[in-house]
This record gives structure tokens, sequence and C-alpha cells, in this order.
């Protein structure tokens, strides 16, 4: 049944919160849907194996879901959330696929050679590399709150790590395989208020971009999701309650933020051979926010 997508969803306001970094699903009013009651596999990703950083929560969560109901077995790589994982890890089990979890700062170079290494020894193969995995701290009003420390550790979790965690895997991905990065409606659109996370997100599609040239010549595609507002634990680490409880009811003209389930089939269609001639491209799920 065709449903009217302004309509379905909670709407704001939300019930005002805010949480502290890295925040946990579990501390949300609503709960993000991450597809769990919705997401209907059909086998696109038969025997894949799939990194998920990020994968915890959020996004990712629901990649992670989208992923196993396609078929794919999933390696999900997250900071310290180790409550969202296991939950995540039940229900990417359920499907009958095979799912490891990969704590770890990815900021650390080591660590981004553990989530390959980790991938491999359980797996023995990568098809697709989904680097999702983010920091965005508390918006700003002044330049001068935009500290030296702050803004490497925001570069170094957001781009860094990709340059890192790509170099690793790049050796295990077949042709035929996929590498999709998760930029943001920022890289298109900044605000002052996020300054370092939107610079970091830009980056991240000129990485996509420009890394592409490269990966089709080995039969690999590249590509990138760049969303808007969404519901996750993420956003409302960044802002104060007051700004959470009216989350993207102001930016889109869906007067809400997307739920993660919104994401995931993006990252599905990027990941599977229905995109086999889609390279270098940026996939816009924005709520409609200009994003080229």
């Amino acid at each position: 049944m065709n449903q009217d997508p302004t309509k379905i969803h909670p709407h704001p306001p939300f019930k005002p919160q805010h949480l502290n970094a890295p925040g946990l699903e579990s501390q949300m009013e609503p709960r993000p849907d991450f597809g769990l009651n919705s997401y209907k596999g059909s086998g696109k990703l038969k025997d894949k194996v799939a990194i998920v950083t990020g994968g915890d929560s959020g996004i990712g969560r629901a990649v992670a879901l989208a992923y196993a109901r396609e078929g794919a077995n999933v390696a999900i790589a997250y900071l310290n959330e180790h409550e969202d994982a296991e939950e995540i890890k039940k229900h990417v089990e359920a499907e009958g696929v095979g799912c490891i979890l990969i704590p770890g700062d990815i900021q650390e170079e080591a660590n981004c050679k553990k989530i390959v290494d980790e991938t491999i020894k359980k797996f023995g193969k990568i098809d697709i590399l989904v680097n999702n995995a983010a920091s965005m701290t508390t918006a700003v009003e002044e330049m001068d709150e935009l500290s030296h420390d702050r803004v490497v550790s925001t570069f170094k979790t957001n781009i860094v790590s990709m340059f890192d965690i790509v170099r690793f895997a790049l050796p295990h991905i077949k042709p035929g395989g996929a590498i999709i990065n998760v930029a943001s409606d920022q890289g298109y659109q900044p605000r002052f208020m996020l300054l370092d996370y939107a610079s970091s997100k830009a980056a991240i599609v000129a990485f996509s971009k420009a890394l592409s040239q490269k990966t089709i010549t080995k039969g690999i595609r590249t590509n990138c999701v760049a969303p808007g507002p969404v519901w996750t634990p993420l956003n409302l680490q960044c802002y104060t309650a007051d700004f959470n409880a009216k989350c993207g009811g102001d930016m889109v003209g869906y007067e809400r933020p997307a739920q993660p389930a919104e994401l995931a089939p993006a990252f599905v269609y990027l990941g599977s051979s229905d995109s086999s001639y889609t390279n270098g491209t940026v996939l816009g799920v924005t709520g409609g926010i200009y994003t080229m």
C-alpha cells in the first residue's frame, strides 16, 4: 500500500532530550526505527561479506539488519557501545547469517587494520565496505570553540580513518565488490555550528569521487550516501535538548527527520549488482536538501 512519506514516522515535537557521547539507542524517545518490523529482504547480497563501521546504532544498525536480511554476513565495527552492538548482533544472527563485533577507536590506525584482519579471519573475504562511523560533537557559536584538538579528532574519525580502512581492505575486495562512504547534506549545505563536521563530510565527497576512479579499474565500485537529518544517537549528542525536540522539523518539507530504516535501501542498492553501472556518485537521502 502506498503511503504519503510526509505522514509516516514520528514528527516533532519530540520529548526534549540530549545524549552524552557516544549515546545509546535505548536512551532515545521514541526509539529509532531501524527496519526490524518493516525491511523485507530478497537475497540481493546472498553469501556476501560486509563490514559496517558504526554498525551498532543509527544508520549503521539499519544497514547491518538490511544486509543480513539480504543474505550477507556482517562485521560490525563500533567504538564502545557494547549494549547497542550486542542487540543488533542478535538481530543479524536471527537472519541465519554470521556476525562479528569489532570494538575499537578508528582514530587509531591499528584499530582500522584490526577491523579488516578480524573480518578476513572470520569470513575469509570482504565484498562490501561501508564507512559509516562518524563523530559530530557539540554545535558551536564562535570560532574559538573549535580547538585544534577537536578539529583533529573530528577529521581523524570521519575521514582519516577512511583512508586507513580502505587501504587495508582494498587488497581483499574482489571485482564486483563495493565501497560505500557516508557523507552528509552538510557537505553541500554546511552550517557554521557544525563547521568541523561539515568540512570533514565535504572531504568524504571528494575522497569518494577520487577513489572511484582508481577502484573501478579493479572492478570495484565506490559511491557515497549523503543523509539529511536522521533520528539517531549521533544527532542527539550534538544539540541541546530543546533543539532536539524539533529535530528536522524546520529543515525539510517532510517536517520530520528520517528514520534509519529509510536510509538502508540506498546502501542495499549501492552494495548489490543493481548498481552495476553506478560509480563515483553521491546518493542524497535528505528529504529534499540539495546535494549536488
